[in-house]
């Protein structure tokens, strides 16, 4: 049997706490039993979102939640911005069309990050702006953007801000009340370290105005239903139960290490990853490194594809490759959830045999060695 190490930025690996709570008769959830656990996990969200505000929680992916703050927000001819910086930047964009909304589009190079000058700019030009959807941690290109200025900014109009927190959520420093951000969306399978299929969205006032007016379809994913079935301590249809009670256990281990030790911890397994990289003389990828997921450029003469296929097959290891146009050209090493220290350095181990096999001229356990520096240096 292959012992096998997730080092991909979703899903992430599922600590036995966690699953096994998966393994537990099913509750019925129009029960009081479940609905302690329900009212439970709604309060520990707020913790982990950093907000006073209700955060929402839907039986779908992050994707779903996206769509969920395009339709619950937007009207028919609404004018909103997405600030892109890579391919989960451009989701936002697509889901709008989908809807029949044509955004104003700032569009960053991929692997840097959005100008909050630009965002400034943007609203300065259209006061008719009712929505602004931004990504917190560009998981495809490695990159953060400064979701704190960008909420100083928006804050000061009548706009809201939308931020895809999916990947950054846990591991990636977010304040959601402090740096004024109206809704954070995100999902189960990365710093919540759950199998997918659940997400979140936290909702402010200022939001939910929009939500009590937006005219664009909406039936399951509803934002109005499931706040006033938060009352009664359910969810308006089926919830995914066994999810929900292994969120449970995710949320006291969140907030039994602390949330800000958290941060610290992926700040440390990021300083590592990227000591590993260079050591070996991969150039990292993207002008502002997110602290969930390291970005390296592919050497020259090797391809990227064959390094994600020879680590998963040959020694179990799962690394995440480029997508669109970064396709062949970066690897992505996650460091979030359930994700540690000891898997950081296999990962480092495996990638050099990798690399040589795949002909490319390195000092074997350079990288390892500058990674276990880092984090016994921290």
């Amino acid at each position: 049997m292959k012992k096998h190490y997730l080092l991909t930025p979703g899903p992430t690996p599922i600590p036995p706490e966690i699953a096994q709570k998966e393994s537990l008769p099913i509750l019925h959830h129009r029960t009081s039993e479940f609905s302690a656990i329900f009212s439970e996990v709604a309060e520990g969200l707020k913790y982990v979102f950093q907000t006073k505000n209700d955060v929402l929680i839907l039986a779908t992916s992050g994707t779903g939640a996206m769509e969920s703050s395009i339709s619950n927000l937007l009207s028919p001819g609404d004018a909103a911005l997405v600030a892109s910086c890579g391919n989960f930047g451009e989701r936002w964009g697509k889901i709008m069309e989908a809807y029949g909304i044509k955004p104003t589009i700032i569009a960053a190079e991929w692997g840097k990050t959005v100008n909050p000058a630009d965002i400034a700019k943007a609203l300065a030009d259209n006061p008719q702006i009712k929505a602004v959807y931004a990504t917190h941690t560009e998981t495809s290109t490695g990159v953060v953007n400064d979701i704190a200025a960008i909420g100083e900014i928006v804050a000061k109009t009548n706009a809201v801000l939308v931020v895809d927190s999916i990947s950054g959520l846990v591991g990636q420093e977010m304040r959601t009340d402090d740096w004024k951000v109206d809704v954070v969306v995100s999902g189960s399978q990365k710093g919540f370290m759950l199998a997918p299929g659940l997400a979140f969205a936290s909702v402010s006032e200022k939001a939910w105005k929009l939500a009590e007016t937006a005219k664009l379809p909406r039936f399951y994913l509803d934002w109005r239903k499931m706040k006033k079935s938060l009352a009664t301590k359910e969810t308006p249809f089926t919830p995914a139960i066994t999810l929900i009670v292994s969120l449970a256990e995710a949320i006291k281990m969140i907030k039994a290490k602390g949330i800000e030790n958290i941060w610290a911890e992926c700040k440390l397994l990021a300083r590592a990853s990227r000591a590993g990289m260079k050591a070996i003389g991969l150039e990292l990828f993207g002008d502002k490194p997110c602290e969930v997921v390291t970005s390296a450029k592919v050497p020259a003469g090797v391809e990227g594809g064959k390094i994600v296929k020879m680590l998963r097959e040959e020694f179990g290891v799962s690394i995440a490759g480029g997508q669109g146009a970064l396709k062949g050209k970066i690897i992505r090493f996650a460091h979030m959830g359930y994700i540690g220290k000891a898997d950081i350095l296999v990962g480092f181990a495996c990638l050099e045999m990798v690399l040589s096999k795949l002909g490319y001229k390195l000092e074997k356990g350079k990288a390892v060695a500058a990674a276990e520096e880092a984090l016994i240096n921290g």
